[in-house]
């Protein structure tokens, strides 16, 4: 169930990205190639960590579930399209914000990709647990944090190494560096706060 929401929510915010992209008559904000290496490398190791995430403690304090009861049940495929809206948010603020500051299709195109790859990274670390993430603790699945790292690595050498060049980036102002960095915890602040609030499991 981890890995199919984080999967889902992730490719849903992808496909918005791009969809509604084109509906504002924009450029695309990301190209084929951008999408493929995020579907790869952002989607494919965080999501395998997840299908090895330890049982939580209180799994036996939870009620029996139906035998019939469906993958979507309680809310879980409203919250997978309500995370996929926040991550194709995000991703075409940052083309449009790095699109005029830097005047370039490549220049939003550099921040959206960087903002859509590194934020649903750093999802997958709420997708762990409905519980809060200083409760499960951050760094407690070794694998994901392996995973994560991989991925972060080969992110950020896409971004700053000449391998820029075939993806179509481009190297942006420190300032929008910085502003890709708030919006890419946006999704942990919201879904701690869906957390204390109960909202992630209803």
């Amino acid at each position: 169930r981890k890995s199919v929401k984080f999967l889902l929510s992730s490719n849903i915010g992808e496909i918005l990205t791009v969809f509604v992209g084109m509906m504002l008559s924009w450029e695309s904000p990301l190209c084929a190639t951008q999408l493929l290496w995020v579907n790869l490398i952002t989607d494919s190791l965080p999501a395998i960590a997840l299908g090895m995430e330890p049982i939580e403690d209180d799994i036996m304090d939870e009620q029996p579930k139906p035998k019939d009861e469906g993958l979507f049940a309680h809310g879980f495929g409203i919250q997978i399209v309500l995370q996929g809206i926040l991550f194709g948010a995000i991703s075409l603020i940052a083309f449009r914000m790095g699109e005029t500051a830097t005047g370039q299709l490549a220049g939003g195109q550099t921040l959206a990709f960087m903002v859509l790859a590194l934020s649903q990274i750093v999802h997958s670390f709420n997708m762990r647990s409905g519980h809060s993430l200083l409760k499960t603790g951050i760094f407690t699945n070794t694998k994901l944090n392996g995973a994560a790292a991989i991925s972060i690595f080969l992110v950020l050498a896409v971004l700053f190494t000449p391998l820029s060049v075939p993806f179509g980036l481009m190297t942006l102002p420190l300032n929008l560096y910085l502003k890709g960095l708030v919006l890419i915890f946006v999704p942990v602040v919201l879904m701690e706060l869906a957390k204390a609030l109960r909202l992630a499991k209803h």
